[in-house]
């Protein structure tokens, strides 16, 4: 499996059984998906910078609520939340993403406004990589961002949603979260290469490059 990161809360996962983008960015948020092709596209909130779906070729299968679902081999379960904490009334609703494929699970938490109940750790359930917001403003901080990393104790930590573009003036930068999380390490990669074999034994931060689409 590879993820590469597409700018934003934007991620393209490319599986033996299905390509899945999350959360595609619209150019107004300074990034371009190019052509960008998928199975599976899912959208965590209607707001402009996580719903370009146009931007996405191909006639793919678009998820943007809660619910069950199995497409092209790949088992989805979207989870109600909220994109702040006054359970929706300033931002409202957001729908966190869990995907189980090639025996892993991968946890995309949209726009997430508050931290998460116990209740709903459980409901997440076991987490292989966790795509998380980490730059405040419309969503959870560096500090409640971490707080949350070690709740659910996932394998890898892929931020998002963080100051990464000129766009992006109300956010923090990386090296916040990275301080919250202990890490010195700003190096990154191009795009995370994984499968269930070469998971880390313990947490691990990994920082992605922005990928231009191919």
């Amino acid at each position: 499996m590879e993820i590469s990161w597409l700018g934003h809360s934007c991620f393209r996962i490319r599986g033996k059984q299905a390509c899945v983008v999350t959360d595609p960015v619209s150019p107004g948020k300074g990034y371009s998906l190019g052509k960008l092709n998928a199975d599976i596209v899912t959208v965590s909130h209607d707001h402009n910078g996580h719903n370009y779906t146009a931007g996405v070729c191909d006639s793919p299968h678009v998820l943007c609520r809660p619910g069950e679902y199995e497409v092209s081999g790949v088992l989805i379960i979207g989870l109600a939340s909220f994109h702040d904490t006054s359970r929706g009334s300033e931002r409202g609703k957001n729908t966190i993403f869990v995907f189980e494929t090639e025996e892993m699970s991968i946890c995309h938490l949209g726009d997430l406004g508050y931290s998460l109940t116990a209740s709903q750790i459980e409901e997440i359930g076991k987490v292989d990589i966790l795509m998380i917001p980490v730059g405040g403003g419309s969503t959870i901080n560096a500090t409640a961002a971490s707080s949350i990393v070690r709740q659910i104790e996932p394998k890898i930590v892929l931020p998002m949603h963080y100051k990464a573009s000129l766009f992006q003036d109300t956010l923090e930068p990386i090296e916040v979260f990275l301080k919250e999380m202990g890490v010195s390490d700003t190096s990154t990669k191009p795009k995370l290469s994984i499968n269930k074999n070469n998971l880390p034994p313990t947490t691990q931060v990994t920082l992605l490059e922005l990928q231009p689409v191919k």
